[in-house]
């Protein structure tokens, strides 16, 4: 007897579309201040830089701090990792990827320094 071919109905695949292309989208424009607010951390300060702090009687405003951690987010997503900051009485040596103070000098001592191993430098006045 030859070979008798039966034709297969073809039963099309139940397929649920992704998500994405059935729920709609909510686009909520944010401003880049609240964009940069949502991801600022409080600065951790090291033992060594807060010793450096004290002993040389370094005085940085609430304000200042506060500043200092956004410029230090704005940082951060530039790409720097390492950086010098200059405020009005101190300079300080960050990581914007540990989120830290490392090491802090009085400003008018930094005027004299040579900083290596920075990418970046802020400037808070």
């Amino acid at each position: 007897m030859g070979d008798v071919e039966v034709e297969k109905p073809f039963i099309r695949p139940f397929h649920t579309p992704p998500a994405y292309l059935t729920a709609q989208t909510k686009k909520v424009a944010t401003s880049f201040k609240e964009e940069l607010e949502s991801v600022v951390q409080p600065v951790k300060i090291s033992k060594h830089a807060d010793q450096r702090i004290q002993a040389r009687n370094i005085q940085i405003q609430p304000e200042e701090w506060q500043l200092l951690e956004k410029k230090m987010a704005e940082a951060k997503k530039m790409g720097i990792t390492d950086s010098l900051v200059l405020m009005k009485n101190a300079a300080l040596i960050v990581s914007t990827k540990n989120h830290a103070v490392i090491t802090a000098l009085e400003r008018k001592e930094a005027s004299s320094q040579i900083f290596t191993n920075i990418n970046g430098t802020i400037v808070i006045d």
